[in-house]
């Protein structure tokens, strides 16, 4: 595990199911059962159909970084004071469900949209594995 010393997601609800599976290393993402649009964040209603009929289906943990931002300086010097640069990126996956992340292992300035990656689990305690991003080999 990493020594992680930065805010925490609340393992409640939809979201902690999502995360649940991340702790087994098993990227999931919800599914409408009615007309098939892929939905991350976790929510109970599809924006497609406004169907309530869903299902955690796995995806592939393959995709492609979609856009990013690379971030130089913190914004408050109380939170996220390291490691600069960073990047706030967006993986489009390939079932085309997209996700805000980080890339790991890789020079944050070297980044390209269209790049290829693969997940990536960042066991931080015994109870939270934040889902990441490696670029594919």
């Amino acid at each position: 595990m990493s020594i992680f010393d930065k805010p925490l997601p609340r393992l409640k609800g939809l979201a902690g199911e999502w995360y649940g599976f991340a702790k087994q290393h098993d990227l999931r993402m919800q599914r409408c059962t009615n007309c098939g649009t892929w939905r991350h964040l976790p929510r109970e209603m599809c924006a497609n159909c406004g169907s309530f009929d869903w299902e955690w289906a796995k995806v592939s943990g393959k995709g492609k970084i979609y856009t990013f931002t690379v971030t130089y300086a913190p914004f408050h010097p109380a939170y996220f004071n390291d490691p600069f640069p960073y990047a706030v990126v967006i993986v489009e996956l390939e079932e085309g469900v997209r996700m805000q992340t980080n890339v790991v292992d890789y020079d944050q300035t070297k980044l390209e949209i269209g790049m290829p990656v693969e997940v990536y689990y960042d066991d931080v305690n015994e109870n939270v594995t934040l889902v990441k991003w490696k670029v594919a080999k």
